[in-house]
């Protein structure tokens, strides 16, 4: 039989989400994730979509090894396990591929010394990423493994945008350059963005917005980013769930020299401590909106800046690409937070840009059109796969050979 499915893993440090797609028609098999490896508490969530049947299961999980093993057998449990012959590879999310690596790859023992000297500028993501190649590795050698990275997309940027303006042979001997993040995201959703549209991907200029907890935007001309938000790591740019996004660079020596913290604090406080949690006490936009209409000032000052970042953002890239087809809306917060969409575009009107009050307040599970009936620039809300975009860039890397007729 021809194998036609893919698993995509994206291990985090504590975690391991997961997915099983079939690739004849891109659809799910089963999902589920196993969060706090290490712990007494582990907790292990499948889900067989082919049954509807969902089992959870709690206890220690020792390591990455042992969470996998025990996905393989709820899988097992359904006819899907690793060692079936209908499995044709695994995905893997790896977060910073860096200038390497400008499209999927399959894993041999380059490609992980490769993701291992990128670890200085993804300490959190790359090591964590590595263990479940490694673990996926050991348990079916036989099978290719790929590497799937968040910054692929982004490597189309010129170095005009990917450059910072500061030595130049400071910046090549430690890596400094703008990577950008959320890849596969800006990717699937400017392809479906385009097809919304009718048209092409090639035909169409897209400023996409990823925003949930982490957020970014980026400038997609005719299919390829030519510019996007974050930068050497995902701190820059937008005002995001407990990130600063852009500060001026001068508060890092400002709080060292005045403040006396030191670096491990300061990083602290600008990805853990800022953003929205840092601005009124929470980063989920739900709870935000609520405190606003009931009269919360800081909530509505956290609100407002974060939408001065944001549209000062659309302003810039709508500058980049010269003419934009589309504006989408896209993550947890782009998807279900209407007021964060209307207020994005309040006052743009002069740049093609509005929604309908209607549209945009209506509830929707597929891609959708927001923006008044004839407006020059789209407003979309595209729910994004991830999931999805890797499985298919992974299958169309190993899947030559395989017939899907």
């Amino acid at each position: 039989m021809t194998a036609t499915r893919v698993l995509v893993l994206n291990s985090g440090s504590s975690s391991l989400k997961y997915q099983l797609l079939d690739m004849r028609d891109s659809s799910r098999l089963a999902t589920g994730f196993v969060e706090r490896i290490g712990e007494r508490t582990s907790r292990l969530k499948h889900t067989a979509l082919t049954t509807g049947e969902t089992r959870e299961t709690t206890g220690p999980v020792a390591d990455h090894a042992a969470a996998l093993k025990a996905v393989s057998e709820e899988l097992g449990r359904d006819g899907l396990g690793l060692d079936s012959p209908d499995l044709a590879a695994i995905g893997h999310r790896v977060v910073h591929g860096g200038s390497s690596f400008t499209e999927p790859v399959i894993v041999d023992d380059a490609v992980i010394a490769e993701i291992e000297r990128l670890i200085p500028v993804a300490p959190l993501h790359n090591p964590a990423n590595l263990t479940g190649i490694r673990t996926a590795r050991s348990l079916r050698p036989d099978l290719p493994q790929v590497a799937v990275f968040d910054t692929a997309f982004h490597t189309t940027m010129p170095e005009s945008a990917a450059r910072y303006a500061i030595d130049v042979s400071t910046a090549d001997e430690y890596r400094i350059r703008r990577y950008g993040f959320h890849g596969t995201s800006h990717a699937y959703v400017s392809r479906e963005t385009a097809k919304l549209l009718g048209k092409a991907p090639g035909d169409v200029n897209v400023i996409v917005l990823h925003l949930g907890n982490g957020a970014s935007a980026s400038a997609v001309r005719e299919g390829r980013c030519v510019d996007t938000s974050m930068g050497l790591t995902p701190l820059e740019g937008l005002v995001m769930g407990t990130r600063s996004g852009d500060v001026d660079p001068a508060v890092i020596f400002h709080l060292a020299r005045v403040g006396g913290m030191s670096t491990d604090e300061i990083d602290t406080l600008l990805n853990k401590k800022s953003g929205l949690i840092g601005l009124c006490g929470d980063n989920d936009m739900r709870e935000i909106r609520r405190r606003v209409d009931e009269g919360d000032e800081q909530a509505r000052l956290a609100f407002d800046i974060y939408i001065h970042r944001l549209k000062k953002y659309i302003g810039a890239y709508y500058a980049v690409l010269g003419r934009v087809d589309a504006i989408a809306f896209t993550a947890g917060v782009g998807e279900n937070a209407a007021a964060v969409r209307e207020a994005a575009v309040a006052g743009l009107e002069g740049l093609g840009l509005a929604v309908d009050a209607g549209l945009n307040a209506a509830r929707g599970d597929g891609a959708r059109i927001v923006s008044p009936e004839g407006a020059r620039v789209a407003v979309a809300v595209v729910p994004t796969d991830e999931e999805l975009e890797i499985a298919t860039q992974t299958y169309a890397l190993v899947g030559a050979s395989h017939d899907l007729t």
